[in-house]
């Protein structure tokens, strides 16, 4: 029964993504971000050629996958995609020109360096991109387009290895479990150590105005 839920679940995440397979001519690929809204480290995007066949079961929004399963799965979507490229912008360029604008960017890098010629990119969400391909915004859709899915995955996992490494140099700020995020840990290490390399200063700039 859990593995005919799953062969359901994934013909209704692949949906989309079948409909431009179905056509002559459509290279689709699928685009996603990690790492908007955290206070340190950089923001990730990744740009994922995935084939029709085969589907790669448990592929979904990068955030309702377990941390295990998002390593297997990031093995396998580098070994079976077409192609897969990312684009890192770091925190003293989002402090220069904003976090929207270092995503779009860390977008526009990511498709730039893609040798697969795409004609179509699945977006969560973004829209007005300078990518060279037809943009599909979808609202949520890490949870609804497969490819964006499996772009979702690659992003998270590469920019949590980067986290972990950092927590190495940075042992005191807990990189390793909240991944930049502001949690508490995080907001009580600022406040005793102040900021590292890594952080994003435009992002701390209230806190320590209020502090």
């Amino acid at each position: 029964m859990a593995q005919k839920n799953e062969q359901e679940r994934l013909l209704t995440i692949s949906r989309i993504d079948r409909e431009f397979w179905a056509q002559d001519g459509i290279v689709l690929a699928g685009m996603d971000e990690v790492g908007r809204g955290p206070l340190a480290g950089p923001v990730v995007v990744a740009c994922v050629v995935m084939p029709p066949e085969p589907l790669i079961p448990y592929i979904n929004d990068s955030k309702k996958v377990s941390e295990k399963r998002r390593e297997m799965l990031y093995e396998q979507i580098l070994h079976t995609a077409v192609e897969v490229q990312t684009a890192w912008i770091e925190p003293d360029v989002i402090d220069r020109i904003n976090i929207l604008e270092a995503t779009k960017l860390a977008f526009a890098d990511a498709f730039a360096k893609m040798q697969t010629p795409v004609t179509d990119v699945m977006i969560d969400a973004l829209t007005g991109l300078n990518i060279a391909a037809r943009q599909h915004p979808l609202i949520h859709g890490d949870a609804l387009c497969y490819s964006i899915a499996a772009a979702s995955i690659v992003a998270k996992v590469e920019r949590d290895h980067y986290m972990i490494e950092q927590d190495k140099l940075y042992p005191q700020y807990g990189f390793a479990r909240n991944k930049g995020y502001g949690t508490q840990e995080h907001m009580n290490a600022i406040r005793e150590f102040g900021m590292t390399p890594i952080h994003r200063r435009s992002f701390l700039k209230k806190f320590y105005e209020n502090n």
